[in-house]
């Protein structure tokens, strides 16, 4: 019966305190707007995407008509001309669940079109990003209200508790009522706690149903409400334990804002800085150095191209080209395969790079909760580096794919009907 009354006179005390009440206010509209933002990408992104796969469909039916004249043109039968024209992409698809956190969904391109030039870091794709872990603080989403306005609210809602009637002199009023005081605190914050529960889970609820949540990805619901309100008892934990010891509005007030920004701000910050010390910026310069060695490609004599064709598909050995035109066409697609390779290496160490700053991030998580929640959050969302990651590996398997299909079809002098055009789009697309 105690915990109720408390509970109805912190209801009262929260209703006619009209600075709490903007402050719950804010952090909703803020959340609010920040789901509307994530949903926006997803419909844009989705939009975008159905828009390419039309267009890609108009084309192909265009070019399909090479194959339904009697006297077809001769490059429409070359693989490498109806590789190209079949245009190939590779989608990174949103996940309905980018509602909740956008991530680096605004930082890399999330559609690809494929050919033998291409590379998974190619200008249409991404820039170097320093540290791949990094706080998106260019966009409000739900994740930025969640993690960063969310513990100042809850220090707007619990800041005088108890110090109040500490300093106006009713706590020994209050011990003598309730003598067991920790129990009398700890009811009077889990009304703050059902109240932000409440608050949270309507959120993430009408996330959801801004991007049909349930139906495609319901499990990344519960997800994000069980790393939510982890993440709301953190705090909770933090400042009872502040307002236990507190003696006055004034000190907990400092000590809790002291708290917040040592979390939120000043040790992300000492991560970043460290990691870019440690890991500078990654000028991609390997990727520059790509375009000198496709140079010195055509230097080379055709013996050396053929030997070291050779070794990257040994069953061409014993094929032999029948034709002058199949001869040079094979050397050419030979050059864009050997390039291939050397963007491969160089891309290499730019992923390790990347890999090992976010080892080091991940090793940071103990003491740095603002990352480690970010970072699960984007898994959920589907918008994580690694996401990322996987999307320029399917780029780079289907660049690898073409080359090598391409160098086979070449060099056994294959001619392309219709048939064999829509059998390469089935092999390359998803």
């Amino acid at each position: 019966m105690k915990n109720i009354n408390l509970f109805l006179y912190e209801w009262k005390h929260f209703i006619r305190n009209p600075f709490k009440v903007i402050a719950v206010l804010l952090l909703t509209f803020a959340a609010i707007y920040g789901l509307h933002n994530g949903a926006s990408l997803y419909h844009k992104q989705k939009q975008e995407i159905e828009r390419i796969q039309e267009k890609v469909k108009e084309d192909r039916k265009e070019y399909r008509l090479n194959y339904t004249k009697e006297d077809p043109k001769p490059s429409a039968q070359e693989p490498i001309m109806a590789i190209w024209f079949n245009h190939i992409y590779q989608f990174k698809k949103p996940a309905s669940a980018i509602v909740y956190s956008i991530g680096q969904a605004e930082q890399y391109g999330f559609y690809k079109w494929v050919n033998v030039r291409s590379s998974p870091y190619d200008n249409d794709m991404t820039q170097e990003i320093a540290n791949p872990e990094r706080l998106n603080g260019g966009t409000i989403d739900f994740s930025f209200a969640l993690l960063f306005l969310l513990p100042l609210v809850l220090l707007v809602l619990l800041y005088n508790i108890r110090s109040l009637e500490t300093e106006q002199g009713f706590i020994t009023l209050v011990e003598v009522q309730h003598p067991k005081n920790t129990t009398w605190l700890l009811s009077r914050i889990t009304f703050y706690l059902v109240l932000m529960i409440i608050i949270i889970s309507g959120l993430i609820f009408y996330g959801a149903l801004l991007t049909n949540l349930f139906k495609t990805m319901s499990s990344a619901f519960f997800l994000m409400l069980l790393y939510s309100l982890s993440y709301l008892l953190f705090w909770f934990i933090l400042y009872y334990y502040i307002l236990r010891k507190g003696k006055s509005i004034i000190h907990n007030s400092l000590v809790m804002i002291g708290v917040y920004v040592l979390i939120a701000f000043i040790i992300p910050a000492t991560v970043s800085q460290y990691l870019s010390i440690k890991h500078p910026a990654n000028l991609m310069t390997d990727l520059i150095d790509v375009r000198d060695d496709r140079w010195e490609l055509y230097e080379q004599p055709d013996s050396l191209i053929l030997k070291n064709l050779y070794i990257l598909i040994p069953k061409i050995k014993d094929i032999s080209v029948s034709t002058d035109r199949a001869k040079t066409m094979a050397k050419n697609i030979g050059y864009y395969a050997l390039a291939n390779e050397f963007m491969k290496k160089s891309a290499l160490a730019i992923e390790e790079d990347s890999k090992a700053k976010n080892q080091f991030i991940r090793a940071t998580f103990w003491f740095n909760p603002i990352s480690f929640y970010q970072n699960r959050l984007n898994k959920i969302a589907k918008t994580h580096f690694l996401d990322y990651k996987a999307y320029r590996d399917k780029i780079q398997e289907t660049i690898d794919k073409q080359n090598h299909t391409m160098i086979i079809d070449t060099w056994n002098d294959v001619k392309v009907d219709q048939k064999k055009y829509n059998e390469y789009y089935t092999i390359f697309s998803e």
